[in-house]
């Protein structure tokens, strides 16, 4: 994905969250049933996006992105919230409801 298309989704009215991933993360893999869960809990009320830390390595310098699984939420363009590791569905819900 190039800077200016990332650039692009993240600068929305609706929070977008991006979760920081590579292939290889054995605990990247168990972010996918928490965001499907998200997804279907929120709906329209957020954007879930994938960034493979490897394939855009521009994107992952550019936020300081030093482990994976790492999850940002922006609104405007601008980053609201940022937590490493994975967390439940609850509380990545609990961050967005909250903006």
């Amino acid at each position: 994905m190039s800077e200016a298309k990332f650039s692009e989704l993240i600068n929305s009215e609706t929070p977008v969250l991006v979760d920081f991933t590579a292939e290889w993360c054995g605990p990247c893999k168990m972010m996918k049933p928490v965001l499907d869960e998200l997804k279907t809990r929120l709906g329209e009320k957020v954007r879930i996006i994938k960034i493979d830390v490897d394939k855009n390595p521009q994107i992952a310098s550019r936020y300081q992105i030093q482990g994976v699984p790492t999850v940002m939420v922006f609104k405007q363009g601008a980053m609201k919230w940022r937590q490493s590791g994975v967390l439940s569905a609850n509380d990545y819900a609990k961050v967005i409801e909250s903006m």
